[in-house]
């Protein structure tokens, strides 16, 4: 009986060993730890989403994408985690949609339009235990609240990079003779056109990334850009790129957020008139299957599951969060079937570069103001507002975009681009 009891004991501990010695690696804190625990520390939280537009309006179906993911990476579920508030408007009713969501029992809320920013920053104050995001804002650090949020993506990488398609697309046109006269001015240069929502600095930036990444590969074109007022109108934005169609542009790209820019490019295209169209937020081959070459694209996943899952194990996140292609936050969307030879080729070298540091996209010494290099910049806020406490924007030969905070500031009107609106 000993001789068994003994054997037990042994066997007993060599069990206790083994399974010591396999959790041995289980740090919370090691990357690299063993330690399969599930991100949810909290299933009971509510998140809830407030939203300026839709499913069927491009920038808020990339947001509602960028939600599910976090929701499925994070191992919560829409019917129980998240509250969603759609089509809400930049005014009262979104404090009102915001305070309705604490009230079902939110303590992490997100917007997602900057006219929406007063009204989170109003309740993030009278709320301080709920935790506010207001997306493409700038005043989360100013407002010395540590429950108020700022994020955005640094979409100027993926814009510069879509600049670089249509750059090639160009040059190939132009190789071909497919360009006529009236798709160059007086000088020579070729025309672009943009469609714009409004002129603030997220706007600003973008399509002076977009044309800075255009003439790294055609040096010789210039833009004229046409602003709709408004972040989503189909037949504003349709008839917008109708105008720079008509004016010769042979590119239209778009800081808008429906597909109707994308299908003047093909209805012209289809009747024997040389443009194309590069998009925004989603993939529009399907509205312009021939015309389409590509679409600059935020994937809000990345910072949703980033915010939410800080929340979740009752960390806190970043005032002002902003991460482009070394992060996956940014992306172009698949190549079109009529884009140059050789450009996936070379967008992959962009990109990369991007992501090593060796390529910055608002380098100084690639445009100019007046004739002149801009040797001094300060942050601005997306109204274009000068801050007198602003700081120096341009330093080691660039400028430093969502560096001060995470909305784009870039706000110089650079030559070669004429704003007709």
């Amino acid at each position: 009986m000993k001789k068994i009891l003994a054997l037990i004991l042994v066997v007993a501990l060599m069990a206790v060993m083994f399974v010591g010695c396999a959790g041995g690696n289980e740090d919370p804190e090691d990357p690299n730890s063993n330690n399969n625990d599930p991100v949810v520390t909290d299933s009971d939280i509510k998140v809830g989403v407030v939203l300026v537009g839709d499913e069927n309006e491009g920038y808020t179906y990339a947001h509602i994408l960028g939600i599910k993911e976090a929701v499925a990476n994070l191992g919560l579920t829409e019917a129980d985690n998240i509250v969603w508030k759609y089509t809400v408007k930049e005014d009262e009713t979104c404090y009102d949609a915001i305070v309705d969501c604490i009230d079902q029992g939110c303590s992490l809320i997100f917007t997602n339009s900057y006219g929406h920013q007063s009204f989170a920053q109003q309740a993030a104050t009278e709320f301080p235990d709920v935790e506010i995001v207001a997306m493409t804002g700038d005043t989360a650090k100013a407002s010395g609240l540590a429950n108020f949020h700022n994020a955005f993506t640094k979409i100027y990488e993926a814009r510069y990079a879509a600049g670089v398609v249509a750059g090639m697309k160009i040059a190939e046109l132009d190789a071909d003779g497919k360009l006529g006269a009236n798709n160059k001015d007086a000088d020579g240069n070729v025309k672009v056109g943009y469609v714009g929502a409004y002129p603030y600095a997220e706007v600003v930036s973008g399509y002076t990334a977009f044309f800075l990444g255009l003439r790294s590969v055609y040096p010789n074109a210039v833009m004229d850009v046409q602003y709709t007022n408004s972040w989503f109108d189909i037949t504003a934005e349709y008839e917008a790129a109708i105008a720079l169609i008509d004016r010769g542009c042979v590119i239209i790209g778009q800081h808008a957020d429906s597909t109707g820019a994308p299908t003047a490019c093909e209805e012209k295209l289809a009747a024997g008139i040389t443009v194309y169209s590069v998009g925004y937020n989603v993939d529009m081959l399907s509205a312009a299957p021939n015309a389409a070459l590509v679409s600059p694209t935020n994937e809000w996943g990345v910072y949703y599951t980033y915010a939410i899952g800080a929340h979740l194990k009752g960390e806190s996140f970043d005032t002002n969060w902003a991460e482009g292609f070394d992060q996956d936050a940014v992306a172009l969307t698949t190549l079109g079937p009529n884009v140059a030879e050789g450009t996936a080729e070379k967008v992959e070298d962009i990109i990369g570069q991007l992501k090593a540091g060796t390529l910055h996209v608002f380098d100084t010494k690639t445009f100019t103001v007046g004739g002149s290099e801009v040797t001094s910049a300060f942050a601005t806020d997306t109204d274009g507002d000068w801050t007198p406490d602003a700081d120096e924007a341009i330093f080691d030969g660039y400028f430093h975009e969502s560096y001060f905070q995470s909305a784009p500031a870039f706000a110089l009107r650079i030559d070669g681009i004429t704003e007709l609106n």
